[in-house]
């Protein structure tokens, strides 16, 4: 039965007893980790956020002592007693593995059930069954260090902002929808039928506002949703470092932000990073390592042999080699020419699907002969100067791909990081920071057969490519720029457009009427008729950020109460159906298409 909490005072959190406190009588209090009877002494390990101190009872110790037989696992306690060295081995892995706690006075705060699993590291527990007890796996130390170092990251910034001259500023969170991007989530109004708020998928538009408004340098640690397919770095709600900054440049948004990443791991991590960060345009990222997001922490980057093989007698390398907006790339995985032709199956199948039609394989072996899956179409000479080409030598394996430019950047991409991986190239102590500049400003959408941006219509295009809006958009490039850390896209930001005109041809690109731009943005736009500074911003994901920092490969082991892949929260059973009532206050009618 439990006990009074009355009249108890913790004194110290468990790890912070040390061999400082021998002799001092102290109170602890938390959860039992650990039961070890050994007849005429029982041992307890006795957890709270902050660690584990162990507990000794005594069986001089009378009723203590048999309070303490009846001690379970996760049972809630408070004891108090005497901190003594131990009599016992040292445990060096535990910050308290000296020193115990002889208990003098145990009371009982709260039983409890079995657990439906152990509360402990390394337990092997299904994550379904974890996320459906999130309360209990948050209790692991490894998940309590990641939620503090978390609100480290948060603290910290901050901070630091402030100290910068930010002002931290909440925007709405029932906001007007903008469907050019991710879905909504949206918000019925009751008091307004057939009307429907939106969710932010951020605070974009508020905080250009808040520039039009003469707050010249805003953050926010704001949330937001999206509507969209998750990802092991994505949910359907996420928070974001938000901020924006008038009257700057690129070079100095960038400025503030590396100072900060820079505090910010010395700090919390107590890790050096060196800035200036590295810095490149989307075309080289994409060139080099298929990707706009690159790991930069191994080499085997994408060499275009387009030119070698134009007038091969490989119709697969021809065809795409003579294409505009196609090419012919490969990657030179050293030291793998001996690879069995099983694996390499396995590598064409997961190059298919990445939507390659194949992947073309040349191993090169030890006596520098070749077996490959083309040579036969090619000559000698032709065969030569391609591994020439691939700095190619006795025992690699060179792997292409020939197609439209966005698959085979998108095949090797994701192929050069399955096979880092696989071959242990990646050095994980690395923390690797890039940013990427000089983004196109428009994609084009095979779904929607047009043009649209690359991330979002408020993004300056560079000087020297405003003429393009009127006769070229692919060559538009913008004044955008993400930062990467470790092949993941961290945060994104851009130098906003603060021109009327240029605003005007920016929408009128993306096929916005007079009428419909009005629709979705007439506050934004009608704010830019009354004096617009020149400003710019970034967001970074905090959940990924902390991700990074914490050395997991889940953004789900950095979020309290995340959803799983399906978007559901298995501990509350969200999303879930409501009351009849509650619909018809709402004006709906629910159809569920069968």
């Amino acid at each position: 039965m439990a006990e009074s909490f009355e009249g108890l005072h913790r004194s110290h959190r468990c790890a912070e007893v040390s061999n400082s406190n021998i002799g001092e009588k102290v109170t602890v209090m938390g959860w039992v980790q650990k039961r070890r009877n050994l007849g005429s002494l029982i041992f307890i390990d006795l957890r709270d956020r902050s660690g584990l101190v162990q507990l000794v009872f005594d069986e001089n110790d009378g009723a203590v002592f048999e309070k303490a037989g009846l001690l379970r696992s996760e049972f809630v306690i408070a004891a108090t007693g005497t901190v003594r060295k131990r009599d016992g081995a040292i445990n060096e892995n535990l910050k308290t593995g000296d020193i115990e706690i002889t208990v003098d006075e145990l009371r009982i705060l709260s039983e409890s059930d079995t657990p439906p699993f152990p509360v402990e590291e390394d337990a092997n527990t299904r994550e379904e069954l974890r996320l459906k007890y999130r309360y209990l796996d948050l209790r692991r130390p490894s998940l309590q260090k990641n939620i503090k170092l978390r609100s480290q990251v948060t603290t910290f910034v901050r901070k630091f902002m402030a100290d910068e001259g930010f002002l931290e500023i909440e925007t709405p969170t029932f906001c007007k929808s903008t469907p050019e991007g991710a879905r909504d989530y949206l918000v019925p109004s009751r008091v307004h039928p057939g009307h429907f708020y939106a969710l932010p998928q951020s605070p974009q538009l508020y905080k250009q506002l808040l520039m039009c408004s003469g707050f010249d340098r805003y953050i926010q640690i704001a949330k937001c949703y999206r509507d969209e397919d998750l990802r092991a770095d994505r949910q359907p709600e996420f928070t974001q470092i938000d901020m924006e900054m008038s009257f700057v440049d690129i070079d100095d948004v960038i400025d503030v932000n590396e100072r900060l990443m820079q505090a910010m791991f010395k700090d919390v991590l107590d890790v050096d990073i060196k800035i200036p960060f590295d810095r490149m345009s989307w075309q080289e990222a994409m060139d080099r390592f298929g990707s706009d997001k690159p790991d930069t922490r191994f080499g085997m980057e994408l060499v275009d042999v387009t030119d070698v093989v134009k007038d091969c007698g490989f119709g697969v390398f021809a065809g795409p080699a003579s294409e505009e907006g196609s090419s012919v790339r490969g990657i030179n995985v050293k030291g793998q020419g001996a690879m069995s032709r099983k694996k390499i199956d396995k590598l064409v199948e997961a190059a298919k699907g990445n939507g390659a039609k194949g992947l073309a394989y040349l191993c090169i072996n030890e006596d520098g002969t070749y077996k490959s899956s083309f040579a036969k179409f090619m000559t000698e000479e032709e065969l030569d100067n391609l591994v020439k080409a691939m700095d190619g030598e006795a025992g690699d394996l060179l792997l292409f791909a020939a197609d439209r430019n966005k698959i085979v950047w998108n095949v090797l991409g994701a192929l050069r990081l399955d096979l880092a991986k696989e071959f242990d190239m990646i050095d994980e102590s690395k923390f690797n920071f890039l940013w990427v500049v000089e983004f196109p400003q428009f994609e084009w959408s095979d779904e929607q057969e047009r043009f649209i941006a690359m991330h979002h219509p408020f993004t300056m295009p560079m000087e020297e490519d405003i003429p393009y809006l009127d006769t070229d958009l692919s060559k538009v490039r913008a004044k955008a720029y993400d930062i990467v850390l470790n092949g993941s896209e961290i945060g994104g930001g851009s130098v906003r457009i603060h021109q009327a005109d240029v605003q005007e041809k920016m929408l009128e690109a993306l096929g916005f009427s007079d009428e419909s731009a009005h629709e979705q943005f007439g506050f934004l736009l009608d704010a830019f008729k009354y004096g617009v500074p020149p400003h710019a911003g970034l967001a970074y994901g905090l959940d990924r950020l902390v991700m990074h920092m914490a050395g997991e490969d889940n953004i789900r082991e950095v979020i309290a109460f995340p959803k799983n892949k399906d978007a559901v929260c298995l501990m509350t059973d969200a999303p879930g159906t409501v009351d009849q009532t509650q619909i018809d206050d709402l004006h709906l009618k629910v159809v569920i298409d069968e």
